[in-house]
């Protein structure tokens, strides 16, 4: 067995080969478990800091690190597009893993999001961790924290003059030209939709050109801004400046976010778990609640380092303790289904057994195909769940054993809802892990 010193000698020269830049680096302990993920600008600089044999752990990161430093035998990394890349896949990843040594973002707090409600006659422009089922267009999520992100939007309304308010305003409404706007209006910060005070189309105009710039690089406002602010220091006009170079942060801190597509949050797109369930009691047909359901995926590039996942949902909300992972074993190339098949079995042997309780619903990502092959394995172990079904990305079909045509239930459904957080949960627990075991693989080459 290798000394203490000779496991922190073999990290250091691992460190030596990571990047210098942004990404997240892996604290394991024995068995490959991982102890503490942690982002950093440049990785090989902020992992070698915790190596460094003048450091004083103690001292600048206090006892829980040091305690952890001490049980660490070997350290991996993965790389970020940017800063605010590692930080949003930070988040995630401390969600999923929940590492025993990371004691912040475990929760299932979201980042906010800016939400304009494009559907409406006169769309509204809102900060939101919540967001509608349909009929807006979001952009984040946001890293810099809500209240950072209500100041921005602040600045926007002064720029853009868009509403704000959650009043439900119709075009049709007679009674608007009656009514009265309230003081934004009169300081020249919103056009009163609500008041009559502005047309359907105008509005649509200014709108239009808030996603606009929310799309684009903002450098041509940012060029206007800085000149300006330069302007009035020359003309000592400092506390002109002050306020110019306060909303020029402000504009940037729109850069501080990530993509829908890349850095899904799907906590935030949750339906009401009691509808939800009750909901897919009835659909399913079901004499007793469903109250426990597990969603499986697989994730595999080129059929190379094929991964499983597994997650479980109790009583509409995610239990990650029960969520597992599952390196391939049996199945060399791609084939999703068989992959499945190993899945099942493997992770329902010992319900079979009876060592563990069945979930109320087994959800697989995929199609017919992906239905078929977890109904195989399970008459193959000569077990059978309380119920199956499968959801498809493409048409969001649900697939149910026994029924000839998928089931397409509508977009505002809680149940649907629900299946697609279980499947989007799945599908991002197999994608993490599978990430993981390619940059081991490439990191031990």
């Amino acid at each position: 067995m290798s000394s203490r010193s000779e496991i922190i000698n073999v990290i250091r020269e691992k460190i030596k080969g990571f990047p210098a830049s942004p990404g997240l680096y892996f604290m394991k302990g024995p068995g490959d478990v991982v102890l503490y993920i942690g982002k950093a600008k440049s990785l090989r600089s902020r992992a070698a800091s915790y190596f460094q044999p003048s450091a004083d752990l103690m001292e600048t990161r206090g006892p829980k690190i040091v305690e952890m430093i001490n049980k660490v035998e070997t350290i991996d990394f993965l790389e970020a597009k940017s800063e605010i890349d590692a930080i949003l896949k930070e988040a995630r990843l401390i969600k999923d893993v929940r590492p025993p040594y990371n004691t912040a973002l475990a929760d299932d707090k979201t980042f906010p999001y800016i939400e304009i409600t494009t559907s409406d006659d006169f769309a509204g422009v809102y900060i939101t961790r919540e967001p509608r089922a349909r009929g807006s267009k979001l952009f984040g999520p946001f890293t810099g924290g809500a209240r950072e992100l209500q100041g921005t939007l602040v600045l926007l309304q002064k720029i853009f003059k868009f509403r704000t308010c959650s009043l439900e305003i119709n075009e049709d409404d007679p009674k608007r030209r009656f009514f009265r706007p309230c003081i934004l209006y009169s300081i020249n910060q919103c056009v009163a939709p609500c008041g009559a005070k502005v047309e359907k189309g105008e509005y649509r105009k200014i709108v239009a050109d808030l996603i606009k710039f929310l799309n684009s690089k903002r450098s041509v406002i940012l060029r206007q801004l800085k000149f300006e602010m330069d302007e009035a220091a020359k003309a000592f006009e400092f506390e002109k400046a002050a306020v110019l170079r306060d909303r020029i942060r402000l504009i940037e801190r729109l850069d501080d976010c990530g993509t829908l597509e890349d850095n899904v949050q799907p906590e935030a797109f949750a339906a009401d778990p009691t509808e939800a369930l009750a909901e897919l009691k009835h659909i399913l047909h079901a004499d007793n609640p469903v109250r426990i359901v597990e969603g499986i995926d697989i994730a595999n590039i080129s059929g190379q380092e094929a991964v499983g996942s597994l997650v479980k949902f109790i009583d509409g909300r995610p239990f990650k303790s029960g969520y597992r992972r599952f390196k391939i074993k049996t199945v060399s190339g791609i084939d999703d289904y068989a992959m499945i098949r190993e899945v099942v079995s493997r992770r329902y042997k010992h319900a079979k057994e009876g060592e563990e309780l069945w979930p109320d619903l087994v959800l697989i990502d995929g199609g017919l195909g992906h239905l078929h092959a977890a109904q195989q394995a399970f008459e193959a172990m000569g077990a059978y769940p309380p119920r199956l079904a499968a959801i498809a990305k493409k048409f969001e079909e649900i697939y149910l054993p026994g029924r000839d045509k998928p089931l397409r239930l509508p977009s505002r459904s809680p149940a649907r809802k629900l299946l697609q957080y279980v499947r989007d949960e799945a599908h991002r627990f197999a994608q993490h892990y599978h990430h993981l075991l390619r940059s081991k693989k490439l990191l031990d080459q």
